[in-house]
């Protein structure tokens, strides 16, 4: 089975206390930003993984209705909710999506040619994985306004080239023991240009949150943490021309009877001490309802008996597995005066001496005492 790495508490990551205000986070942010760009550590294999783990903190955390949600459910209650999938993207994409935080101190607006993946979770059963299963998933994405079309501007208005930095999105700034340093534009945050009158739906940015709803097919034999991609179900690029991904990761939710074991599946069964002496057939539950097993007299506590063919397929062979039964041979706890009377009977028949499992037993202590025992 696949095991997923736990996700550090968000909070910890940035080194922010659970009621940070914005500004603080937002500089805790930059503080990593610059601590772990991968430009800086070329040596340091790590740190990418930092600087997007710090990525992912500062968008939940910089976001009102995420963070609300993830006070209250953790990383779990992120489900859906369009939080980027960072593992996938590059860096330049994470830099394009937080202009506001990194723009200073880090050049112009980056323009990217594909969008940012996003990544959502989704449940299933062990039933689901034997046979695979078509879902319908709802979340939420960034993307073009539908007023502006995603130009930012109220329809009728136009574009005109920013003042401040005639255009080029970048200005000449004083960077005190660095010398001089070129940096996005404060006036038009790197973009070149402004807008005479902002659209009212998006405020100017050309983006809004939008709902979707997607299908999704579930293939057979898939491990709880991985994903299955959608294509072109992310966000645009800057300039529309690609979309971005969409991760869903499965999650498998535990069967009250059956346990996974890559294709096998295990099953334990309690049977009576009768029935492991003498044989029996007993029903057993299975994925698909249930089947009969046949117990073999003298069958031993814990001894595994096998169903062939009754466990989960293989992700690209589609070869089942098979079903294992582990026997628990219960002793009941309370006996009539029939059934006592029947096993005192029962027991003057053994002879504890010669027992199989007795006898090395007794072996055993006779070597540790280094003398002989009585029967």
């Amino acid at each position: 089975m696949a095991v997923s790495k736990a996700k550090r508490d968000y909070y910890e990551v940035l080194g922010v206390a659970r009621d940070a205000a914005p500004e603080p986070i937002k500089k805790a942010f930059r503080r990593l930003a610059h601590k772990y760009h991968p430009d800086r550590n070329r040596d340091d294999p790590d740190t990418e993984t930092k600087f997007k783990e710090a990525s992912e903190a500062y968008e939940v955390l910089s976001d009102t209705s995420k963070r609300r949600r993830y006070d209250q459910f953790g990383h779990a209650g992120l489900s859906g909710a369009g939080v980027h999938d960072f593992s996938h993207m590059g860096v330049e994409d994470i830099f394009s999506m937080f202009t506001d935080a990194l723009g200073m101190g880090f050049g112009g607006r980056r323009h990217r040619s594909r969008g940012a993946d996003l990544q959502t979770e989704i449940e299933i059963t062990l039933a689901d994985v034997l046979t695979g299963t078509d879902r319908s998933i709802e979340f939420t994405r960034r993307d073009f306004c539908d007023t502006c079309s995603g130009s930012g501007a109220a329809p009728g208005s136009r574009k005109v080239t920013c003042q401040t930095c005639g255009g080029y999105g970048q200005v000449e700034q004083s960077g005190g023991f660095f010398g001089r340093v070129i940096t996005a534009c404060p006036s038009c945050r790197g973009v070149g240009s402004s807008i005479e009158s902002p659209c009212q739906s998006c405020r100017g940015s050309g983006w809004m949150a939008k709902e979707r709803i997607v299908n999704i097919r579930i293939p057979e034999g898939i491990h709880d943490g991985q994903a299955v991609r959608l294509r072109e179900e992310g966000e645009p690029s800057e300039d529309g021309s690609q979309r971005g991904d969409l991760h869903c990761y499965v999650r498998i939710a535990q069967h009250p009877f059956l346990e996974r074991h890559d294709r096998d599946v295990v099953c334990r069964v309690p049977i009576s001490f009768t029935q492991a002496a003498l044989g029996a057939k007993v029903e057993v539950p299975t994925l698909t309802g249930k089947a009969e097993l046949k117990i073999p007299p003298s069958t031993q506590h814990g001894c595994l008996l096998r169903l062939p063919g009754l466990g989960l397929p293989d992700l690209r062979s589609r070869r089942r597995g098979d079903e294992l039964v582990e026997v628990l041979v219960e002793i009941p706890s309370r006996l009539t005066e029939r059934q006592e009377e029947l096993l005192r009977e029962f027991a003057q028949t053994e002879d504890a001496s010669v027992l199989p499992t007795s006898k090395g037993f007794l072996k055993k202590l006779m070597d540790y005492l280094g003398g002989t025992t009585t029967d």
